[in-house]
């Protein structure tokens, strides 16, 4: 018998309006992130508890409090709006997970500006766009990431952790900034409608498309935390996505913050030997990670038995679904139950298996609705079709109070339709409530836990010399989940070769990313397409899939 809360009862008594309450008691109707995320926590006696745990490349661990965290954001805010920085401003910030990328975050929202998180794996090509497109009024980086800075069409000021270099002279000071007088004046009451994080995130047609996340989405946040998520006051809780990412900045961050716990952030890059020493050193009892990591985990061999040794209480997963071989695997080696969970950038987590409601659980399912949210599936026509149909996954959005998303920031597409929102993957509802993935309608690719439009990968090839068409897709991969392969015409004059092929790879690598890079490329005639010139994928992944199931290399 389950001791949970049941879910259907939750929902009988369920109230935004309670929510939001929690984190914010001014009820003026507005809100502030800081204020959500900090201030409010010392008003309530908490500033000695720990808001971060980081560990460093080298083992070295550092600690900062609520307290602390407020005091070191109060004088980067200070510097901040003494060199004019203020509401509806983006700040964007690249710097690996560390102290100093949290007070940015924190110093941001208090003089009610935009924080921009800027991947470290992204190259030129990808910061040069998104700084462009949000007129990015201050840049926050180190010197291992300044480069990327360089050549740009426009780049804003630089405020450089370590100071200025030989090659960057004229790079602001981080320690200056961080000696500033506090800022005096309280964190803005902004309306619940302007952005405090501007994301963006890959389409299949042009260029990333602009999410603008509103303070509205702070009460969302809070749910997924306490009901899918399960974070309690006495876990020790560690989100290993990284916060360049919606996943990663919205539940290793500000999810943490609004409950007013403590996160973990490991700064060294991922292998499996890495990730147990952390947990074992860490006693983590609350963990989340994207599908690859956990498929490497297993392929390690050295999570087998760290049941014995781990102290782990639960675990999630977001990105793409588990499959059943994997979540057996979790359940026996690391001593928990493992949830998948699902959403998008544009909307956070909607549909969980919620560790902290008593409701049918499914393995390889997406779960219930996360409580706010109305769930329907949808057909051609936008009708909703009954369980057991397959159709487009959309938000009824008048019976979803807990629903944020305004529409992109650009009105790069247009999502809304006849009043619901349209997340363009393809779902089946169960009888029994349970929703189950089934594929998307479009053509983004999932791998290693990041979605990648296909558009950037097949420009980026594009630039290259040799090549006069490109056409990217995902083929399976079973630690993956997908690679990217890109199919390529070369140009006249051009003959294929593996050292061509490492060329292509290594400048899309460079310019665009180290994470949406085609790790597959094939040299083709001819790209097929339809009768007006559009690529058709579908045949492209098609071959791919053939190609994953022979084991071709």
């Amino acid at each position: 018998m389950s001791t949970l809360p049941d879910y259907q009862h939750y929902l009988e008594t369920f109230s935004i309006d309670d929510v939001i309450a929690r984190l914010d008691d001014r009820r003026d109707g507005k809100a502030n992130a800081f204020a959500s995320c900090c201030e409010r926590h010392l008003r309530a006696g908490r500033g000695d508890t720990l808001a971060l745990i980081h560990e460093d490349a080298e083992g070295q661990v550092n600690t900062l409090t609520y307290a602390e965290l407020d005091a070191e954001s109060a004088r980067l805010a200070g510097w901040f709006a003494e060199h004019g920085l203020g509401v509806g401003d983006r700040i964007a910030c690249m710097l690996p997970r560390s102290p100093q990328l949290l007070v940015v975050v924190l110093a941001t929202w208090r003089i009610g500006a935009v924080y921009q998180p800027l991947f470290t794996a992204f190259g030129p090509d990808a910061v040069d766009y998104r700084l462009g497109r949000a007129d990015t009024k201050l840049v926050i980086t180190d010197h291992a990431n300044r480069f990327k800075f360089d050549g740009l069409t426009q780049c804003p000021p630089v405020l450089a952790v370590g100071g200025p270099d030989v090659d960057h002279a004229d790079d602001l000071d981080w320690s200056a900034a961080l000696a500033h007088a506090p800022i005096d004046s309280a964190p803005p009451r902004l309306s619940r409608d302007e952005p405090f994080l501007q994301m963006f995130t890959s389409g299949t047609v042009g260029k990333p498309k602009g999410v603008a996340v509103p303070l509205a989405a702070m009460p969302a946040f809070t749910l997924y935390m306490e009901l899918a998520v399960d974070l309690r006051d006495t876990d020790r809780f560690w989100n290993m996505a990284d916060p360049g990412w919606a996943y990663g900045l919205y539940y290793a961050i500000v999810g943490p913050l609004l409950l007013g716990v403590t996160t973990h952030f490991c700064e060294a890059g991922f292998s499996a030997e890495g990730a147990l020493a952390f947990m074992n050193r860490h006693r983590i009892t609350n963990f989340a990670a994207a599908p690859t990591a956990y498929r490497l985990m297993k392929a390690s061999g050295r999570f087998d038995d760290a049941h014995q040794t781990l102290e782990l209480r639960a675990a999630s997963s977001a990105g793409e679904p588990l499959n059943t071989e994997v979540v057996t695997w979790v359940e026996r080696a690391l001593g928990c139950p493992v949830m998948d969970h699902y959403g998008q950038t544009e909307t956070g987590m909607i549909c969980n298996n919620h560790h902290g409601l008593d409701h049918p659980k499914h393995v390889g399912a997406m779960g219930v609705p996360m409580p706010g949210y109305r769930l329907a599936i949808l057909d051609a026509e936008y009708h909703e079709l009954p369980p057991g149909e397959p159709g487009v996954l959309a938000v009824d959005i008048e019976n979803s109070p807990a629903f944020f998303f305004p529409g992109y920031t650009w009105q790069e597409k247009h999502p809304f339709a006849e009043g619901y929102y349209l997340t363009g993957d393809v779902v089946i509802k169960n009888e029994d409530g349970t929703f189950q993935f089934a594929g998307r309608d479009d053509d983004i690719i999932t791998t290693a836990g990041y979605r990648v439009g296909p558009t950037d990968v097949e420009n980026s090839v594009m630039t290259h010399p040799a090549v006069a068409e490109s056409a990217a897709v995902g083929q399976p991969d079973e630690i993956r989940g997908e690679i990217i392969t890109s199919y390529v015409v070369l140009r006249e004059g051009f003959e294929p070769s593996d050292a061509l092929a490492d060329e292509i790879r290594k400048q899309v690598r460079e310019r665009l990313s180290t994470h949406a890079f085609p790790r597959v490329i094939e040299f083709v005639e001819e790209l097929p397409k339809t009768p007006s010139g559009k690529i058709q994928r579908f045949k492209l992944r098609a071959l791919a899939v053939d190609k994953a199931k022979t084991g071709a290399a």
